[in-house]
Formats: structure tokens, C-alpha cells, sequence
């Protein structure tokens, strides 16, 4: 078998056992993130919260995530990706029942930042966890792969959820079943996981002799390649300058896309009250607008591979989503069609720029190293996610009003996109040329 068919044959066969479970693990993580926004059409009026009680609630989350991320990720290097996946998705299903029985804003807090504790290095493990089974040049469309996961989740979550809160069981309200019912598949996929996955190529037996061999050397000596360019431990990634611009870039990003993420449903439904929109009917249009944000992602992910360029795919997405978004707000009051439709740009944007952007730091660093950044660029990242949703949760009870909270999100994500442009060298072409210069003088 030539060089050519071997690696597509291996990478088809990777893909297909790795991308399909590792999806719909995310989606099932992100679907009990996110149906926090739906909840609340329901859950702030039974409980009596604010907009700024459930923002800080919503947000708490990545208080969280950031405290347990890094710590986390180095725990999943000593003990394995397998073990640790599994580990966190059984805790974090546990956590998320117990969220249908908060009754006060301090059982709110508690919950949502045990929630994010519980599920802390989730994203950054598997990212990791991927980067082990493939070539540099697939890193994007693998991570665009189950990355897809997270508008699917919305897409699936926006109609499911709006149909849980009509659900009244055992006296118990539409917005608890949500939380119960969603939360059990993650249940049952952790302890799928324990035996589904292998920690390493050596251990894989669902590849032929050749194929196992061919990716042992190919992942081996792209490994040998990164450590002439940068050659770290999981603490000097850290510190690396790189990383910390990526970290910066990644916060801001993450406070816009968490601030409309979390109360897209709450927006939505104030949009569509003028046009007699049932919560059902509002559900299959948010579920629509994630779909097209998948397409976007697809799209992004393979023409930043083909283009082997990540850096302004990134800030690109970001500025039409961030212009999107505030355009949208402008408009809402003469055209709630093309509201939505701005809504729907926005989401597209903050999705696509995902793929290209998780494939930088496996680009630079590898092991361990690469491990340590993914968490520390994904904790500090999150961290946003803490700020995003009190600030338009807090502006929103100030005002009366989202359109300053949407003009503070899209100034966040220029913001972030301008600083991820200036990461310098290390991504993509330059990688593959400062590589090849120093093999050069080395030999």
C-alpha cells in the first residue's frame, strides 16, 4: 500500500472511531451548560431571580472551570485522557440533577460552580486527547469534528429544552425535568468512555499492523519536529508568550460569545413576543440558527487547513460576528426578521472561529506542554464566560434594555480578535519554515 492510500485509510479509520463518540460526548456537556438560558425562561419567574442573580449564576460557572482547569489537565497527563474523561462526565451528571432542586441564589451559586469544577479540563483533555491520533495538517478539521458539537448542542438543545419546560411530572416544574433528563445521558457516556477509548496508539486494536505502524511514525516524528522549535514542560508552557496572548485573545472572545450565548433565549423571546412566537416555535428557530452556525464551522475549518493559516480565520469570524451582533441590536426595534438574521451572522462568526483557533497551540507545542496551554488558554478563556453573562445580566436590570450589553459584547470580541492577530510566528507556515530551518542547520 503506497504512503498516500495508508494515511488516508488511517485517518478515515481514526475519524470514524474517535470523532463520532468524542461529539456526541461535547454535546452532551454543553447542552447541560447551556440549557441554563432556557431554564430561566421559566426558572427565574418560579424562583423570583433577577437578571443579575442569573447572570452571576450562569457565569459562576467558569469561576469554577478556571480554578480546576489547569490543575485538572495535569492530573489527566499522569493518570490518562480515558480515565479522566470518564471521571468528569459522571461527576458532572450528578451535579447537574441536583441543579432541578435549588430553591434560593446562594443554592444557584453553589450548584453552577460545583458544576464548573465537576466539569473542569473536559475541553482541553479531549483536544489534547485528539492531537495524540493525528497528523499537524488534520488538527483544524478534527477539532472542527467534535467542535461541532457545541452549535449541535444548541441546535438539539433550543427545541428539546423549549419541550421539557412544558413537562409537568410529580409536581415538579418543565425547567427541573430539563435539568434531570439532559443530565442522564451523561451518566451513561461516562462510563462508556472508560471502556471505549485508548490512551495511546499502542493500545489501539481497531487498526491493522501498517496502519498502527504508520501513525506511531508520522505523530512521533512530527513530535521530534516541535520540540526543535520549542521544547517545554507542562509549567514552561505556561509562561510561553504565545500562550499568554492566545489566553488574552480567548478571554475576551469567550465574555461576547457567553454574554449572548446565555441569554440568546431570554433576547429571543423578547424579540419574538411581537410577533405571537410560541416558546416551541422560538425553540426551532434558535435550533435553526445553530445549524447554520455549523455549516460556518465546517467551512472555516477545512479552508483554514487548506490555507494552513489560523490566525486570521480566527480574527475574521470574530469582527463579522461582533458587527453582527451589534448591528442586530440596532435593528430590533423596525425589523425583527432581520434581527434574527443578524443574530444568526453572530453566531456563525463566534462558531467558526473555534476550529481554526484550537489548532494553533498543537502547532508549537506537544505532550504534556501542549496539555498545560490548552488548559490555561481554555481556564482564563472561560473565565469570560464568568464576567460576559453578569455584565449584560447587570446592564439589562440598569437599563431596561440588552443594546448596551450587546455593544459591550462586540466590542469584547474585536477586541479579542485584534489581540490574537498579534501572536507571532509560531502557527501554521511559519512553524512548518522555522522547523525546516533549523532541521536544516542541524543536519
Amino acid at each position: 500500500m503506497d504512503q498516500f492510500a495508508l494515511e488516508r485509510s488511517t485517518t478515515k479509520k481514526v475519524t470514524l472511531r474517535l470523532i463520532p463518540f468524542l461529539f456526541l460526548c461535547f454535546i452532551i456537556a454543553i447542552l447541560d451548560r447551556v440549557n441554563i438560558g432556557f431554564a430561566a425562561l421559566q426558572m427565574n419567574e418560579d424562583l423570583g431571580f433577577s437578571n443579575a442573580v442569573f447572570g452571576l449564576g450562569a457565569g459562576i460557572f467558569f469561576l469554577g472551570y478556571f480554578l480546576l482547569e489547569v490543575p485538572g489537565s495535569a492530573m489527566m497527563t499522569k493518570i490518562g485522557a480515558r480515565k479522566w474523561i470518564s471521571r468528569i462526565m459522571v461527576t458532572w451528571a450528578v451535579i447537574a440533577v441536583l441543579m432541578a432542586f435549588i430553591q434560593t441564589p446562594m443554592q444557584f451559586y453553589v450548584a453552577r460552580f460545583l458544576l464548573g469544577i465537576a466539569e473542569a479540563s473536559f475541553y482541553p483533555c479531549m483536544v489534547f486527547y485528539l492531537s495524540g491520533f493525528y497528523q499537524t495538517k488534520h488538527h483544524a478539521k478534527a477539532i472542527a469534528g467534535f467542535m461541532l458539537a457545541i452549535p449541535g448542542a444548541n441546535a438539539l438543545g433550543a427545541p428539546l429544552s423549549t419541550f421539557l419546560l412544558g413537562v409537568d411530572w410529580l409536581g415538579m416544574a418543565g425547567w427541573q425535568w430539563l435539568f434531570i433528563l439532559e443530565a442522564i445521558p451523561a451518566l451513561i457516556l461516562g462510563v462508556i468512555a472508560y471502556f471505549y477509548l485508548d490512551d495511546k496508539i499502542e493500545d489501539i486494536k481497531w487498526l491493522n499492523k501498517l496502519e498502527k505502524q504508520w501513525l506511531i511514525d508520522v505523530t512521533t516524528k512530527e513530535n521530534l519536529e516541535k520540540q526543535q522549535v520549542k521544547h517545554y514542560t507542562f509549567l514552561q508552557a505556561l509562561k510561553d508568550r504565545d500562550v499568554l496572548i492566545l489566553s488574552l485573545g480567548y478571554f475576551c472572545w469567550m465574555m461576547g460569545y457567553y454574554g449572548i450565548n446565555m441569554f440568546l433565549p431570554t433576547i429571543s423571546k423578547g424579540l419574538s413576543e411581537t410577533t405571537f412566537l410560541s416558546t416551541q416555535g422560538m425553540g426551532w428557530i434558535l435550533g435553526l440558527m445553530y445549524l447554520c452556525a455549523m455549516v460556518v464551522m465546517i467551512l472555516v475549518g477545512n479552508h483554514s487547513d487548506m490555507k494552513n493559516e489560523r490566525r486570521w480565520h480566527v480574527a475574521g469570524c470574530l469582527i463579522v460576528s461582533a458587527l453582527a451582533m451589534i448591528t442586530s441590536s440596532y435593528i430590533a426595534e423596525t425589523s425583527i426578521v432581520l434581527s434574527f438574521v443578524f443574530l444568526t451572522i453572530a453566531l456563525c462568526g463566534a462558531f467558526g472561529a473555534y476550529s481554526p483557533f484550537w489548532a494553533i497551540p498543537p502547532s508549537f507545542l506537544t505532550g504534556a506542554a501542549a496539555g498545560g496551554a490548552i488548559a490555561l488558554i481554555n481556564s482564563v478563556g472561560n473565565l469570560g464566560g464568568f464576567f460576559g453573562p453578569y455584565i449584560v445580566g447587570y446592564i439589562k436590570d440598569a437599563t431596561g434594555s440588552f443594546h448596551n450589553g450587546m455593544i459591550f459584547l462586540g466590542i469584547s470580541m474585536i477586541i479579542g480578535s485584534l489581540i490574537i492577530v498579534l501572536l507571532v510566528k509560531q502557527s501554521g507556515k511559519a512553524l512548518s519554515q522555522n522547523v525546516e530551518e533549523k532541521l536544516g542547520k542541524s543536519g
